[in-house]
Protein backbone atom coordinates (compact mmCIF):
# COMPACT_ATOMS: atom_id res chain seq x y z
CA UNK A 1 0.00 0.00 0.00
CA UNK A 2 2.77 2.43 0.92
CA UNK A 3 4.69 1.59 -2.24
CA UNK A 4 1.58 2.32 -4.31
CA UNK A 5 1.17 5.67 -2.57
CA UNK A 6 4.74 6.61 -3.44
CA UNK A 7 4.35 5.63 -7.08
CA UNK A 8 1.01 7.44 -7.48
CA UNK A 9 2.46 10.60 -5.92
CA UNK A 10 5.34 10.57 -8.39
CA UNK A 11 2.82 9.86 -11.14
CA UNK A 12 0.88 12.98 -10.15
CA UNK A 13 4.05 15.09 -9.80
CA UNK A 14 5.12 14.13 -13.30
CA UNK A 15 1.65 15.00 -14.59
CA UNK A 16 1.82 18.47 -13.05
CA UNK A 17 5.31 19.01 -14.41
CA UNK A 18 4.25 17.96 -17.91
CA UNK A 19 1.22 20.26 -17.77
CA UNK A 20 3.35 23.21 -16.73
CA UNK A 21 5.90 22.46 -19.44
CA UNK A 22 3.25 22.50 -22.18
CA UNK A 23 1.31 25.40 -20.61
CA UNK A 24 -2.03 23.73 -21.26
CA UNK A 25 -3.67 24.03 -17.87
CA UNK A 26 -7.45 23.93 -17.62
CA UNK A 27 -9.78 24.30 -14.67
CA UNK A 28 -11.59 21.05 -13.83
CA UNK A 29 -15.28 20.87 -13.18
CA UNK A 30 -15.98 19.81 -9.60
CA UNK A 31 -19.38 18.63 -8.45
CA UNK A 32 -20.05 17.56 -4.91
CA UNK A 33 -23.09 15.81 -3.59
CA UNK A 34 -24.39 12.86 -1.63
CA UNK A 35 -26.51 10.17 -3.20
CA UNK A 36 -26.99 6.45 -2.90
CA UNK A 37 -24.62 4.35 -5.00
CA UNK A 38 -26.45 2.38 -7.69
CA UNK A 39 -23.60 0.07 -8.72
CA UNK A 40 -20.30 -1.28 -7.37
CA UNK A 41 -18.46 0.83 -9.96
CA UNK A 42 -19.70 4.03 -8.30
CA UNK A 43 -18.37 2.84 -4.94
CA UNK A 44 -15.01 2.10 -6.53
CA UNK A 45 -14.90 5.60 -8.06
CA UNK A 46 -15.55 7.19 -4.65
CA UNK A 47 -12.80 5.11 -3.09
CA UNK A 48 -10.42 6.16 -5.86
CA UNK A 49 -11.17 9.84 -5.18
CA UNK A 50 -10.51 9.35 -1.46
CA UNK A 51 -7.29 7.52 -2.32
CA UNK A 52 -6.08 10.37 -4.55
CA UNK A 53 -6.91 12.95 -1.87
CA UNK A 54 -4.85 10.93 0.61
CA UNK A 55 -1.94 10.87 -1.84
CA UNK A 56 -2.15 14.64 -2.31
CA UNK A 57 -1.82 15.19 1.45
CA UNK A 58 1.35 13.06 1.42
CA UNK A 59 2.75 14.62 -1.77
CA UNK A 60 5.05 17.18 -0.04
CA UNK A 61 6.72 14.50 2.07
CA UNK A 62 7.02 12.18 -0.92
CA UNK A 63 8.57 14.97 -2.98
CA UNK A 64 11.21 15.42 -0.28
CA UNK A 65 11.91 11.70 0.03
CA UNK A 66 12.16 10.68 -3.62
CA UNK A 67 13.66 13.67 -5.43
CA UNK A 68 16.71 15.91 -5.28
CA UNK A 69 14.99 18.33 -2.89
CA UNK A 70 16.64 16.89 0.23
CA UNK A 71 20.21 17.51 -0.94
CA UNK A 72 19.44 20.97 -2.31
CA UNK A 73 17.66 22.39 0.75
CA UNK A 74 20.27 21.03 3.17
CA UNK A 75 23.13 22.58 1.16
CA UNK A 76 21.35 25.94 0.97
CA UNK A 77 20.75 25.84 4.73
CA UNK A 78 24.46 25.15 5.31
CA UNK A 79 25.30 28.11 3.09
CA UNK A 80 23.11 30.46 5.10
CA UNK A 81 24.62 29.25 8.38
CA UNK A 82 28.14 29.62 6.99
CA UNK A 83 27.44 33.21 5.99
CA UNK A 84 26.02 33.92 9.44
CA UNK A 85 23.20 36.06 8.05
CA UNK A 86 20.59 34.62 10.45
CA UNK A 87 17.31 34.54 8.52
CA UNK A 88 18.62 35.98 5.26
CA UNK A 89 17.68 34.65 2.77
CA UNK A 90 14.37 33.73 4.46
CA UNK A 91 13.14 30.15 4.63
CA UNK A 92 10.42 30.75 2.04
CA UNK A 93 12.99 31.94 -0.48
CA UNK A 94 15.32 28.99 0.11
CA UNK A 95 12.47 26.50 -0.16
CA UNK A 96 11.24 28.16 -3.36
CA UNK A 97 14.72 28.07 -4.91
CA UNK A 98 15.13 24.44 -3.83
CA UNK A 99 11.77 23.55 -5.40
CA UNK A 100 12.61 25.07 -8.79
CA UNK A 101 16.07 23.48 -8.77
CA UNK A 102 14.37 20.18 -7.96
CA UNK A 103 12.13 20.50 -11.02
CA UNK A 104 15.21 21.40 -13.06
CA UNK A 105 17.12 18.33 -11.91
CA UNK A 106 14.13 15.99 -12.05
CA UNK A 107 12.88 17.36 -15.38
CA UNK A 108 14.28 14.52 -17.55
CA UNK A 109 12.92 11.92 -15.12
CA UNK A 110 9.45 13.49 -15.03
CA UNK A 111 9.42 13.81 -18.82
CA UNK A 112 10.27 10.14 -19.11
CA UNK A 113 7.45 9.26 -16.72
CA UNK A 114 5.11 11.42 -18.78
CA UNK A 115 6.15 9.86 -22.11
CA UNK A 116 6.20 6.22 -21.01
CA UNK A 117 3.36 6.10 -18.49
CA UNK A 118 1.08 9.14 -18.28
CA UNK A 119 0.41 9.80 -21.96
CA UNK A 120 -0.21 6.12 -22.86
CA UNK A 121 -2.51 5.79 -19.84
CA UNK A 122 -4.49 8.92 -20.75
CA UNK A 123 -4.88 7.59 -24.32
CA UNK A 124 -6.16 4.26 -22.99
CA UNK A 125 -3.25 2.28 -24.39
CA UNK A 126 -2.29 0.78 -21.02
CA UNK A 127 -4.07 -0.03 -17.78
CA UNK A 128 -3.69 1.88 -14.54
CA UNK A 129 -1.59 -0.87 -12.96
CA UNK A 130 0.71 -0.95 -15.98
CA UNK A 131 0.96 2.84 -15.90
CA UNK A 132 2.04 2.80 -12.27
CA UNK A 133 4.64 0.14 -13.05
CA UNK A 134 6.06 2.14 -15.95
CA UNK A 135 6.06 5.35 -13.88
CA UNK A 136 8.09 3.68 -11.16
CA UNK A 137 10.99 2.69 -13.42
CA UNK A 138 12.48 6.18 -14.22
CA UNK A 139 12.22 7.32 -10.61
CA UNK A 140 13.79 4.09 -9.41
CA UNK A 141 16.66 4.52 -11.88
CA UNK A 142 17.26 8.07 -10.64
CA UNK A 143 17.37 6.99 -7.00
CA UNK A 144 19.63 4.02 -7.72
CA UNK A 145 22.06 6.31 -9.55
CA UNK A 146 22.31 8.66 -6.56
CA UNK A 147 22.31 6.01 -3.80
CA UNK A 148 25.48 4.43 -2.46
CA UNK A 149 25.48 0.61 -2.63
CA UNK A 150 26.55 0.32 1.00
CA UNK A 151 23.49 2.30 2.10
CA UNK A 152 21.25 -0.11 0.22
CA UNK A 153 23.11 -3.05 1.74
CA UNK A 154 22.56 -1.56 5.20
CA UNK A 155 18.78 -1.55 4.83
CA UNK A 156 18.80 -4.97 3.23
CA UNK A 157 20.60 -6.26 6.32
CA UNK A 158 18.17 -4.44 8.61
CA UNK A 159 15.27 -6.19 6.86
CA UNK A 160 17.06 -9.53 6.70
CA UNK A 161 17.02 -9.65 2.89
CA UNK A 162 20.73 -9.30 2.14
CA UNK A 163 20.93 -12.92 0.94
CA UNK A 164 17.75 -12.83 -1.14
CA UNK A 165 17.99 -9.49 -2.97
CA UNK A 166 20.63 -7.45 -4.79
CA UNK A 167 21.05 -3.74 -5.37
CA UNK A 168 19.17 -4.00 -8.67
CA UNK A 169 16.21 -5.88 -7.18
CA UNK A 170 15.92 -3.93 -3.92
CA UNK A 171 12.27 -3.18 -2.98
CA UNK A 172 11.02 0.36 -3.42
CA UNK A 173 10.33 0.80 0.30
CA UNK A 174 13.95 -0.17 1.07
CA UNK A 175 15.41 2.02 -1.66
CA UNK A 176 13.74 5.22 -0.44
CA UNK A 177 15.41 5.43 3.04
CA UNK A 178 18.75 4.36 1.52
CA UNK A 179 18.40 7.14 -1.03
CA UNK A 180 17.61 9.67 1.70
CA UNK A 181 20.66 8.91 3.87
CA UNK A 182 22.87 8.96 0.77
CA UNK A 183 21.49 12.39 -0.10
CA UNK A 184 22.09 13.61 3.45
CA UNK A 185 25.69 12.39 3.42
CA UNK A 186 26.38 14.10 0.09
CA UNK A 187 24.75 17.31 1.33
CA UNK A 188 26.85 17.28 4.51
CA UNK A 189 30.03 16.75 2.49
CA UNK A 190 29.23 19.71 0.25
CA UNK A 191 28.22 21.77 3.29
CA UNK A 192 31.62 21.10 4.89
CA UNK A 193 33.38 22.42 1.77
CA UNK A 194 31.17 25.52 1.82
CA UNK A 195 31.92 26.17 5.49
CA UNK A 196 35.73 26.06 5.14
CA UNK A 197 36.48 29.48 3.54
CA UNK A 198 34.07 31.29 5.86
CA UNK A 199 35.53 29.48 8.89
CA UNK A 200 39.04 30.59 7.89
CA UNK A 201 37.81 34.17 7.53
CA UNK A 202 36.22 34.04 11.00
CA UNK A 203 39.48 32.76 12.50
CA UNK A 204 41.52 35.49 10.82
CA UNK A 205 39.18 38.23 12.03
CA UNK A 206 39.14 36.79 15.57
CA UNK A 207 42.97 36.64 15.63
CA UNK A 208 43.26 40.26 14.46
CA UNK A 209 40.77 41.48 17.04
CA UNK A 210 42.58 39.61 19.81
CA UNK A 211 45.93 41.04 18.70
CA UNK A 212 44.43 44.54 18.83
CA UNK A 213 43.06 43.91 22.33
CA UNK A 214 39.45 44.22 21.18
CA UNK A 215 38.31 41.00 22.84
CA UNK A 216 34.89 42.36 23.77
CA UNK A 217 33.93 42.96 20.14
CA UNK A 218 32.15 39.94 18.58
CA UNK A 219 34.25 38.64 15.66
CA UNK A 220 31.08 37.70 13.75
CA UNK A 221 30.04 41.36 13.67
CA UNK A 222 33.25 42.28 11.86
CA UNK A 223 33.59 39.22 9.64
CA UNK A 224 30.04 39.35 8.25
CA UNK A 225 30.68 42.23 5.79
CA UNK A 226 33.87 40.51 4.61
CA UNK A 227 31.97 37.23 4.12
CA UNK A 228 29.33 38.97 2.03
CA UNK A 229 31.97 40.80 0.00
CA UNK A 230 33.87 37.55 -0.63
CA UNK A 231 30.69 35.73 -1.59
CA UNK A 232 29.69 38.46 -4.05
CA UNK A 233 33.16 38.81 -5.59
CA UNK A 234 33.41 35.08 -6.42
CA UNK A 235 29.79 35.04 -7.68
CA UNK A 236 28.84 32.61 -4.94
CA UNK A 237 25.28 31.90 -5.99
CA UNK A 238 26.37 30.81 -9.44
CA UNK A 239 29.07 28.56 -7.99
CA UNK A 240 26.77 26.99 -5.39
CA UNK A 241 23.82 26.40 -7.70
CA UNK A 242 26.06 25.13 -10.49
CA UNK A 243 27.80 22.72 -8.13
CA UNK A 244 24.50 21.44 -6.77
CA UNK A 245 23.02 20.72 -10.21
CA UNK A 246 26.25 19.16 -11.51
CA UNK A 247 26.45 16.87 -8.46
CA UNK A 248 23.43 14.94 -9.84
CA UNK A 249 25.02 14.24 -13.23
Amino acid sequence: MKQLLLIVACFLSATVFASLAHAQLSLPSIQMGLQQAKSPAEVVNVLQVLFLLTVLTLAPAILIMMTSFTRIIVILSFLRNALGTNQMPPNQLLVGLAMFLTFLVMGPTFNQVNDTAIQPFMKGAITQARGLELAQAPIRDFMLKQTRPKDIELFLKLTGQEDKLTVETVPFMTLVPAFMISELKTAFQMGFVIFLPFLVLDMVVASVLMAMGMMMLPPVLISLPFKLMLFVLVDGWQLIVGSIVKSFS
